[in-house]
């Protein structure tokens, strides 16, 4: 079968809302605004294994499905990434792609995983991310279903994973509530606010989501909300008076550093800023950290 191809403080870094002006991640003419060169960043495997495993919406579609109707198979309920590089998905076992993949031939199944990734925070050009990952989807059975599903509870400790303990092998005695698939994934595209790659595959595997990731959401609405005073301070960093009278709005957080973006009374020019942390951080308590260094340096 033919397979798919498919800061250190206190200074920092703007990108120009003139910089890549189409994109994927545009909502509007202007386009997403983007970093320059010379900013660290997570690598495109450790930005899509943490899209993977964060509450970014996600869609999985069967481009080959015989019956057209099914060829949109609805949303997992869970996913993570093996430690061989895989995802592990959880669908309801009535669902299209449970059924197909049943049905299908091991390898024989291509399927598509697209995920948007939405900012948490009102701003221009709100969508945060797309990557798109084809691969072929084949039921996960035998000893393997213990150390997936243990891999999904690990990542997203869901109700739904109490109907794994189901038969999912033969002989059927009715089709489990949920089933868990296993998606090789063979080509990744992403389409991000650092900009649009390919990712190799094999990246994945070694690749590890980013430790803020599950807490990004409340953390990011957080600052928007209480410390919103203190987030516009930071344009003191951006060494010119030319953010004055800008609004500022945190717009994504890593473990690398936060970025904010600034946006004209209008609302029809913005352009992002990177604040990189002293160091990477591992917890939320790192962060603390991070960001009251970060706020100090503003203040000066």
């Amino acid at each position: 079968m033919s397979r798919p191809h498919g800061i250190p403080l206190p200074s920092a870094r703007r990108s120009s809302d003139s910089d890549e002006k189409e994109s994927a991640c545009a909502d509007d003419k202007q386009g997403q605004p983007r970093p320059r060169e010379g900013v660290r960043q997570l690598t495109g495997a450790e930005r899509v294994r943490t899209l993977v495993e964060s509450n970014a919406s996600v869609s999985l579609t069967l481009p080959d499905a015989f019956d057209q109707a099914e060829w949109w198979t609805g949303v997992p309920a869970a996913r993570t990434v093996t430690p061989d590089g895989d995802v592990i998905l959880l669908v309801p076992g009535e669902s299209a792609a449970a059924r197909a993949a049943a049905h299908a031939q091991d390898d024989d199944l291509t399927a598509v995983i697209e995920i948007t990734d939405v900012a948490p925070v009102s701003v221009p050009h709100r969508i945060r991310a797309r990557a798109r990952l084809t691969g072929w989807l084949t039921p996960v059975r035998g000893d393997d279903r213990a150390v997936c599903a243990a891999l999904l509870a690990e990542r997203h400790p869901v109700g739904e994973l109490l109907g794994l303990a189901e038969s999912q092998d033969p002989p059927y005695t009715g089709r489990p509530a949920w089933m868990m698939l296993r998606l090789e994934v063979g080509e990744i595209t992403l389409d991000d606010l650092w900009g649009a790659e390919q990712v190799d595959p094999d990246e994945l595997a070694g690749a590890e989501p980013d430790p803020l990731a599950a807490h990004e959401t409340e953390l990011l609405q957080h600052l928007a909300s209480a410390h919103a005073d203190r987030v516009a301070d930071l344009c003191g960093l951006l060494g010119s008076r030319e953010a004055a009278g800008l609004t500022a709005v945190p717009l994504a957080l890593d473990r690398l550093g936060l970025r904010v973006r600034f946006t004209a009374g209008s609302g029809r020019s913005s352009f992002d800023a990177r604040f990189d942390f002293p160091e990477p951080v591992a917890d939320v308590c790192g962060l603390r950290r991070a960001m009251r260094a970060l706020f100090a340096a503003a203040a000066r």
